[in-house]
């Protein structure tokens, strides 16, 4: 086995909890490299990484095979167009883009160049999606009829990070959460036919959106994706009914709460959720009406990095293609027009 030499655009948040902790951990990839402007922290925590202070000197590094594009969202299509053009395949945070148009030019690039790029969708691994999704995939509920995806906070603060507070290409929440819940929700029942979005600025001083509630139209379910962040008690994040029943979950992945706690992955135990966190179904079966809860599948990220490694060195299928970020992208822009002009958007 050759190890994918890799090397990460940022050691923020999403670099140390997100993507460090998991490439580390998978034999198929050495975590090469980190592109840290001023600081030196990588090396503290995996000796002998090796720091670059520039983007022009880590895509100069011909070893380099894989490029981790986790900047803020106003970078990605520059970064990850740059890599691509080097020659490096290319991981790319939500939201893959600021537009639709960067979102294709970035597809047809890697395509020319013969080289994987995929979109960090790490939330279809979470164990609450898991769960949902075999629910669905195994009949429980019947003909789904009407979806409700959320994923809320309580936040009155802004954040201290100025890209994400300033107005600007790839700022504010529907940038920021919709590309998970959206992305969840194609995942289970593909492109809807239209959208419909209602985006406001909640929480005081703040100078980007905040809220967002867009309905997916299809041609029998309708689908709801709602986040914000001045929600004390949450709903449910996820309440699927269908025409024998229902399915109510919590958003109880631990995964970020642990990785944010300094934990480190594994490929046993790693981040259960507790018994208190599943999910209700409510159905009927052979004539038998069943209330039950249901126990949660066991969530892990790593198995987003090892279809990476099966993409690049077995030529498999992307699990998180570059489509699958241009269909997101088309969602978001849709949304921000039907929000604009008051109306439905098709697709």
């Amino acid at each position: 086995m050759t190890p994918i030499r890799t090397a990460i655009l940022s050691f923020g948040m999403s670099g140390k909890v997100f993507h460090a902790p998991f490439i580390h951990l998978h034999q198929g990839f050495e975590l090469y490299g980190m592109w840290e402007r001023t600081k030196s922290e990588s090396p503290a925590i995996y000796p002998g990484i090796k720091i670059f202070r520039s983007l022009e000197e880590l895509l100069a590094d011909d070893s380099i095979e894989l490029v981790v594009v986790n900047t803020p969202t106003g970078t990605h299509f520059e970064y990850a167009k740059r890599a691509l053009e080097a020659g490096k395949h290319c991981v790319v945070e939500k939201a893959f883009t600021t537009t639709v148009e960067e979102a294709i030019e970035l597809k047809e690039l890697a395509d020319k160049k013969g080289l994987k790029i995929s979109v960090f969708q790490n939330r279809r691994w979470d164990s609450d999606f898991k769960t949902v999704r075999k629910v669905i995939e195994d009949g429980w509920l019947g003909e789904i009829m009407e979806v409700e995806i959320h994923f809320d906070r309580f936040k009155d603060e802004l954040s201290p990070k100025a890209h994400k507070e300033t107005p600007a290409p790839g700022a504010g929440i529907l940038n920021d959460l919709s590309p998970h819940l959206i992305d969840q929700a194609l995942t289970l029942f593909g492109k809807p036919d239209a959208v419909f979005a209602d985006i406001r600025i909640t929480r005081p001083g703040s100078q980007v959106d905040d809220y967002f509630e867009i309905l997916l139209y299809y041609p029998v379910i309708r689908v709801r994706l709602k986040a914000g962040y001045q929600v004390r008690e949450p709903f449910p994040s996820y309440v699927i009914h269908g025409r024998k029943g229902s399915f109510l979950k919590s958003r109880g992945d631990l995964q970020e709460v642990k990785l944010l706690a300094g934990e480190k992955p594994n490929l046993t135990d790693w981040c259960t959720e507790p018994e208190s966190e599943q999910g209700l179904l409510h159905t009927e079966k052979d004539g038998k009406v069943i209330r039950e809860r249901i126990p949660t599948l066991q969530g892990n990220y790593y198995d987003y990095y090892d279809g990476i490694y099966q993409s690049i060195r077995n030529n498999q299928p992307v699990q998180v293609s570059a489509n699958d970020g241009i269909h997101v992208m088309q969602i978001i822009d849709a949304a921000f027009m039907s929000n604009k002009e008051k109306k439905v958007i098709t697709v």
